[in-house]
């Protein structure tokens, strides 16, 4: 009898930054991997060459979430995890309702992993003990909140929450966990003062970039006993 196929990992948000990276490192290591991507970067083409499924959607809708968790489906009888890496960084600022802003940032951080989890759950069940993860992408501010960004940091907030509830859900099949992060890596046209300003808020003053998240990732998804927790990477941020 022949060798079962690997369960894809499936990843949100993985047109940039450090979904992109992700999901190149998974594929790298010969991992099946599903992205969900909402704008055509050139990046997208760059993973379907690679060997990624790439499946465009809107998770700005309840139905655009249903929609891609359906496609999902239709893509794969199970999925070794998923990674919620899909976010949105929106201020409070004149000229937007605050109800807009409030909604934009549930939407994403808190509607989409809600009901992925749930639409996709019996894919990551029924493969044996602590076989499968989920993992969040909160946030640093989760522990401290942000006076410019209420809304992003109570739907982190909620998130982190979200954690915990799912991990009592479904384990001992899948566990759950919750990556909070704070500067992982600059955009290129961040100047040099902003960068030190930022460099300077962490007790580590660097910003480490993606292999610092990917590594933790890798050692989530090998753990067979680690589930409901939060992990800052946030240089020490919190203390400074």
């Amino acid at each position: 009898m022949g060798k079962a196929p690997q369960r894809p990992i499936l990843i949100t948000g993985a047109g940039r930054r450090i979904g992109l990276a992700l999901a190149h490192h998974f594929l790298n290591q010969h991992q099946p991997v599903i992205v969900s991507y909402r704008t055509e970067y050139g990046s997208i083409e760059g993973l379907r060459n690679a060997g990624a499924v790439c499946i465009q959607a809107d998770f700005s809708t309840d139905a655009g979430i249903l929609s891609f968790a359906d496609t999902v489906k239709s893509t794969t009888d199970g999925l070794r995890a998923i990674v919620h890496n899909a976010s949105a960084w929106q201020a409070e600022k004149p000229g937007t309702p605050l109800s807009d802003t409030l909604a934009a940032m549930m939407q994403i951080h808190v509607h989409a992993p809600y009901l992925l989890n749930h639409a996709l759950q019996d894919l990551l069940c029924g493969h044996g003990h602590a076989a499968s993860d989920i993992i969040h992408f909160t946030d640093y501010v989760v522990e401290r909140g942000s006076d410019k960004h209420i809304a992003y940091a109570a739907s982190k907030a909620a998130l982190d929450n979200m954690t915990r509830s799912f991990a009592r859900k479904l384990a001992p099949e899948v566990k759950v966990n919750a990556i909070a992060p704070s500067l992982i890596l600059f955009n290129d046209h961040d100047d040099a003062e902003y960068r030190q300003k930022a460099l300077n808020k962490s007790l580590m003053k660097i910003a480490p970039g993606e292999k610092e998240v990917i590594d933790l990732i890798d050692y989530l998804l090998t753990s067979c006993y680690v589930t409901g927790r939060s992990f800052g990477v946030d240089g020490g941020r919190p203390l400074n």
